[in-house]
């Protein structure tokens, strides 16, 4: 079984509710392996979705650098980001997020939740698929026998959930136990999900923004 829990939660408080489990640190401050999980990790070569020819170092560098603020458009230049730190872009900084460029050179900005299920989900999942495929194997195999525990900073696990960044821990969960987003499984829960959340996709922006995908560097 494999679940998520806050990396902001004490162990012991995790070790209460799920004995015998292993923690499991996917975030940018793991030190191990696991680390390889984290958005901020630069495995290079990373295709940009949209962007034939472009490929970036990590996948906060594809988030971050397809943004279009009011005055800013995409920035390729931190594709080649390899440092984990001065990735991210906000509206502090930039002003006013219009949404995602679909591609470097597309003409369609891609509303926020557009962008999460065509830029960041695919592009994580590829490199689920490309960078840490014995990593994969080797959580597949344990979760069978034992609760593995995700640490995240954030644990929001649905997709359409304008108000929370999206987990990536809940990414690596969905992907091992092939649910969605990335399986069939709960495609069902999904669409109720879509109705729940009838929120003007321009105001989450301005919601997210500062926190965009949790505390990383």
């Amino acid at each position: 079984m494999i679940v998520i829990e806050s990396k902001r939660k004490k162990s012991a408080t995790i070790y209460n509710k799920y004995p015998n489990a292993i923690l499991a640190d996917v975030t940018s401050g793991a030190k191990d392996g696991l680390v390889k999980f984290s958005p901020f990790y630069p495995h290079g070569g990373i295709p940009v979705p949209f962007s034939e020819g472009y490929t970036a170092t990590c996948v906060e560098a594809v988030w971050q650098g397809l943004k279009v603020f009011k005055g800013h458009d995409v920035d390729i230049s931190l594709f080649q980001n390899d440092t984990m730190k001065g990735i991210k872009r906000t509206a502090r900084r930039f002003g006013k997020p219009l949404g995602h460029r679909k591609g470097v050179h597309g003409k369609e900005l891609l509303s926020y939740i557009e962008a999460r299920k065509q830029i960041y989900i695919p592009t994580y999942k590829w490199v689920l698929e490309n960078k840490v495929v014995d990593i994969i194997e080797r959580l597949r195999e344990a979760s069978k026998a034992k609760t593995i525990v995700l640490l995240d900073y954030d644990t929001n696990d649905d997709v359409e959930n304008v108000k929370k960044p999206l987990s990536h821990a809940s990414l690596i969960k969905a992907y091992v136990e092939g649910i969605y987003p990335y399986g069939d499984k709960m495609e069902s829960k999904a669409k109720e999900t879509r109705k729940r959340h009838n929120i003007v996709e321009q105001d989450l922006f301005n919601q997210i923004e500062e926190v965009d995908y949790g505390k990383e560097k």
